[in-house]
């Protein structure tokens, strides 16, 4: 008898993950190596929220919770829709998960039959397609080029829905490519959607904060109000608050779905860490002037790369608009012999022989369903990005 199971057999590895332990491993045995694969904020959990983390464990809430929250956390989850997004919410419309990871396989799992189809864009966090097909969903991926600044344009939107199509999925600022869409992006795909009662909408604000040059933040459910009983928003405490150990996202929709998300999550992990929801209370109703800070070096850090790689030969870097990634497209390096004498027929390719030639850890693009690209985050000190622009300049100048 097979041990395990077809769907788990299917699944594929989170391609960021395996890039992180290939750098721990290189850097047990000795390696100099520059990890840039990781999304992962350099800057530390602030002072206040950890404080708050700390109170909570001497005053002793240290207890099972609500199974999706705490009262409290959803209150301020409540208030930040409220006060950032213009957004009103019920806490009967809130759960808490551990991580976005959570609340989006918990919606998957509360709403998908065999067969029901998802849209993706891609390129897209690598996460989407696996964790809807554990539970029977079918993705079908839509191409987003760099030439159309990797987002979905509508009549891409209104050909890829059928009648099985159960989810369509925004991300913005996005993941890998850190496109963002504006409001009336943002409308013209809901002129779409409006006509199709049966799609939901899954929107994926995580990096809402991290936009720049004056952009403003923009979700589909504060431009096209009227799909709000098919909208289910995803965020969490990790990339802005720093929090990215402390395991806790949360989604905002329609009760019934929310009810439903609870029930899988009580027959699973019940709820997240009673500590960190404490001190997500905190990260949402405490001082928020270090986010300004943050994105300032965000995107400092982003002109400095886009820069350096544009100069690299072989590679064109679109700039990004927000999130702390850059996703350029090693097009002009396909075909091309590496120094360790790999020929270059992929971006895996090409990532593969940069870490071994130079010791730049990056994720290829094929893990984000777009080709020939690749991710490096920015979310990394000034030297490390120097350092490592510096030797992918090398890399590709060393090609032949």
């Amino acid at each position: 008898m097979k041990r395990i199971s077809d769907r788990v057999d299917g699944m594929a590895q989170s391609a960021a993950i395996l890039v992180d332990q290939k750098v721990r491993e290189l850097t047990a045995a000795g390696r100099d190596i520059v990890g840039l694969g990781s999304g992962e904020p350099d800057f530390d959990t602030p002072d206040n929220i950890k404080q708050a983390a700390i109170d909570s464990i001497w005053a002793g809430k240290t207890k099972y919770t609500s199974v999706d929250g705490i009262a409290e956390l959803k209150s301020a989850v409540a208030q930040k829709f409220e006060r950032e997004n213009s957004l009103s919410f019920k806490t009967s419309q809130i759960s808490v998960g551990a991580g976005g990871k959570q609340i989006i396989a918990n919606a998957f799992a509360a709403t998908l039959n065999p067969g029901d189809e998802i849209i993706i864009p891609a390129p897209y966090w690598v996460t989407y397609p696996d964790s809807a097909k554990i539970w029977g969903g079918e993705p079908v991926i839509v191409a987003c080029p760099q030439s159309q600044g990797f987002k979905l344009m509508p009549d891409q939107l209104e050909a890829a829905i059928t009648d099985r199509t159960s989810w369509v999925i925004i991300n913005s600022p996005s993941n890998p490519s850190g496109a963002t869409y504006d409001a009336d992006e943002l409308r013209a795909l809901a002129k779409i959607l409006v006509k199709h009662r049966h799609v939901n909408i899954m929107t994926d604000d995580i990096y809402e904060h991290i936009v720049f040059d004056d952009r403003t933040f923009a979700t589909i459910g504060n431009v096209a109000p009227e799909l709000a009983d098919r909208i289910l928003i995803v965020n969490g405490v990790s990339k802005t608050y720093c929090m990215t150990g402390w395991r806790i996202g949360y989604g905002a929709g329609p009760e019934d779905i929310i009810r439903a998300m609870a029930k899988v999550q009580g027959q699973t992990t019940t709820h997240p860490s009673s500590i960190s929801q404490h001190a997500s209370v905190e990260a949402l109703m405490g001082d928020q002037s270090y986010i300004g800070k943050h994105v300032s070096a965000y995107q400092r850090r982003r002109d400095f790369v886009v820069g350096e790689l544009s100069a690299a030969e072989g590679i064109d870097c679109l700039m990004p608009e927000g999130a702390f990634y850059v996703y350029p497209s090693c097009a002009g390096t396909i075909g091309k012999i590496a120094p360790n004498g790999t020929v270059l027929e992929t971006d895996e390719d090409f990532a593969l022989a940069l870490l071994e030639c130079e010791g730049v850890a990056i994720v290829h693009g094929a893990a984000f369903g777009l080709s020939p690209h690749f991710r490096i985050t920015t979310a990394a000190a000034d030297e490390k990005l120097a350092e490592a622009c510096k030797r992918i300049r090398q890399f590709c100048a060393a090609l032949t």
